[in-house]
């Protein structure tokens, strides 16, 4: 019999589409660019500055043309919906002739921009519009397509290369190579990587290459020296090509990282350019190249080993999460105390972090303070004096002294009698210290980010490596937590914890679930399958059926190990194993409870005591877990939103209890 051959689509002979390889896995790395040239930094702000007016232009023609589709309510029930989408213009392709036709009519701006970088444009601001034309899975629509703001505007997307035609890659290209970049900067291997400050830009290769059928002229594609991103230019540009020196990441273990990603050239697929803002930079930009390769991300030998010990542990465990830290607890998967025993850990902030926070809170707060200075200076008529002020003034006009000028208004806003200012803030005058400042308090924001997220990876790994790669969580409404505690979540965040291990376990090869609250109710349970009923504000538990004392939350991330779900895809469908968290009391008994009361791994800072929470204490009683408006902070525990996963469905009153003692 004749094999099924493979169904061909377009392209030279009909080739079969290319997909990309390893079930389409990409993984980007920053290459920092080190212009430093007066030159290049001013044909880079001019490409910057001729997209921008490409895409604001097909953002403005994407608006009205949204606005025209909703409008035309009669005509899309009458012809249909695709029709007036046709008509309009509301398609890619439709946007990718808008882009053109901008980039034909504006001639200035051949001279910076391609065909190319214009067509992956429209196809940006495509995307946006099409969240807005049709729903999502849950019936979800974008909002009203709107136009962005110059400083919003960071990412110039490349196009990707052609894996099917040799030397075939438009718009920003990488060239060089890994092993040229390294012996151009350790002297041809004498020495370590030493990159200067400033870095001169690569030449192209000149002279002819021997082919097969004789010579041609050398190209970029016969570079192999340092790396460098390079540029053609617009169809009008006589500047020559835009060539922009790349600087290797340096740093402990970053050697490894880099050779990851860059020796292997056959896997670069695409190259964007970036910039982001920084005060000390000239300009107040600095530019990268967000290199996307084919294949997974790089991770270090430590990062493996972790993870293949986690791979090994048969165990199951459970998440409890809240405003102040989390709690993990897991078993044996067999519940066999020859496997192993109960561990428990408690993930909160540690001393350090406590006073690196503080630090942080204070130079925010000095930052925000010379900013408010700044705007108030800059536009005195919008400020009123304060009363301290009012009163210097009094004195003085009393003594007949002249009157002083302020330099600073430290009084309330100018505002209407409902409390609206006259002037809208962003119509008030900036000055160039201002800006500064802002860029320099963005910059502290962005670090800070980047701590929090690689802290939450750090702490992640640590805890598969101790608990294993299948662990319960329940399914709760971080926003809601963002509701009542505010920024002050973002010190802990718990959400990015809670991600960072769903990441983690399935490297690892097993999978975080998640479990409605609703149909397990664990804060409320025992392990004996006893409903102990606390309220939000008891941390500690106490059981009077079986006498088991332990914090709230190790109990209710124990209780969460035995959790099972018909569909681990559904949250719905949990319900809890009262049996076998019955059977694992009786079989670990004292080390359970030990392992309850107290973190039995080593972690960062274990509180003591029954448990606290990372916010002042509360003067009065806290507000009822149903009440719509709170006027006090509502300890760990939300109440569930109405779009919430685990409200439908029946919820048992109480879990069958076993008299085994």
């Amino acid at each position: 019999m004749k094999a099924a051959q493979p169904r061909k689509f377009r392209g030279k002979n009909k080739a079969p589409k290319w997909t990309k390889p390893d079930d389409g896995t990409v993984s980007v790395m920053v290459l920092p660019l080190a212009v430093t040239d007066p030159a290049g930094l001013a044909r880079l702000e001019k490409l910057f500055g001729s997209m921008w007016s490409v895409k604001r232009a097909v953002q403005r023609d994407a608006r009205a043309k949204a606005d025209a589709y909703w409008a035309a309510f009669h005509e899309r029930s009458e012809h249909g919906a695709k029709a007036v989408r046709q008509r309009l213009g509301l398609s890619r392709e439709a946007l990718e002739r808008c882009a053109y036709k901008h980039l034909e009519d504006a001639g200035h701006l051949k001279h910076h921009a391609s065909k190319a970088l214009a067509m992956h444009m429209a196809d940006e601001v495509w995307n946006g519009v099409q969240r807005h034309l049709f729903a999502d899975s849950a019936g979800n629509r974008h909002g009203r397509p709107r136009v962005g703001r110059w400083h919003g505007f960071t990412r110039i997307p490349g196009r990707a290369r052609s894996h099917t035609a040799e030397r075939k890659w438009e718009t920003f290209r990488l060239a060089g190579t890994f092993h040229g970049h390294a012996m151009a900067h350790t002297g041809g291997g004498q020495h370590g990587l030493m990159q200067p400050r400033r870095m001169p830009a690569p030449s192209m290769p000149m002279g002819k290459i021997p082919t097969g059928k004789g010579t041609r002229k050398a190209t970029w594609w016969d570079h192999t020296g340092p790396l460098a991103v390079v540029f053609a230019g617009g169809p009008d540009g006589k500047r020559g090509d835009l060539v922009l020196p790349v600087r290797i990441p340096q740093g402990p273990g970053q050697e490894a990282r880099a050779r990851h990603f860059l020796e292997a050239d056959a896997r670069w697929h695409k190259a964007d350019l970036v910039r982001r803002r920084k005060a000390g930079a000239p300009g107040g930009w600095v530019y990268e190249a967000h290199l996307m390769v084919l294949g997974p991300g790089y991770a270090s030998p430590a990062v493996r080993q972790m993870r293949q010990q986690a791979a090994g542990l048969d165990r199951t465990g459970g998440v409890d999460g809240n405003v102040s830290n989390l709690s993990v607890v897991s078993f044996p998967a067999n519940l066999d105390p020859s496997a192993g025993t109960a561990v428990s850990s408690e993930i909160v902030l540690t001393d350090a972090e406590r006073a690196r926070l503080e630090k942080e809170a204070k130079k925010r707060r000095g930052r925000a303070r010379a900013l408010e200075r700044s705007r108030r200076s800059t536009n005195t008529g919008q400020y009123g004096l304060s009363k301290r002020q009012r009163e210097r003034a009094e004195r003085r006009a009393a003594q007949g002294l002249m009157p002083k000028t302020v330099a600073v208004p430290r009084g309330a806003r100018d505002s209407r009698s409902d409390g609206v200012p006259k002037q809208a803030f962003r119509r008030d005058r900036l000055s160039h210290g201002y800006r500064e400042l802002r860029a320099r308090q963005a910059g502290a924001a962005a670090s800070a980010a980047e701590y929090r997220r690689h802290r939450a990876r750090a702490v992640a790994r640590e805890t598969i490596a101790a608990h294993g790669p299948r662990l319960t969580v329940e399914d709760c409404d971080i926003r809601t937590w963002y509701r009542l505690w505010g920024k002050r979540l973002s010190q802990t965040t718990p959400g990015m914890l809670i991600s960072a291990l769903e990441t983690e376990c399935k490297a690892a090869g097993g999978r975080l679930v998640r479990a409605s609250t609703w149909s397990t109710a664990l804060s409320q349970h025992c392990l004996c399958g006893e409903r102990v009923r606390k309220t939000l504000r008891d941390r500690e538990h106490k059981c009077i059926a079986c006498g088991l004392v332990g914090k709230r939350d190790l109990v209710s991330a124990a209780l969460a190990a035995f959790v099972d779900l018909a569909d681990p895809d559904d949250p719905k469908t949990a319900r809890l194993d009262s049996a076998r968290s019955r059977h694992a009391q009786i079989v670990y008994a004292q080390g359970l409870e030990e392992a309850l009361s107290e973190s039995t791994t080593p972690c960062q800072n274990t509180p003591r005591g029954a448990g606290r929470v990372a916010v002042p204490r509360q003067r009065g009683a806290s507000a009822h877990r149903t009440a719509e408006r709170r006027d006090r902070a509502t300890p760990d525990e939300p109440r569930h939103a109405r779009d919430h996963a685990g409200k439908p469905g029946t919820r048992t009153a109480r879990s069958p209890q076993l008299t085994l003692w």
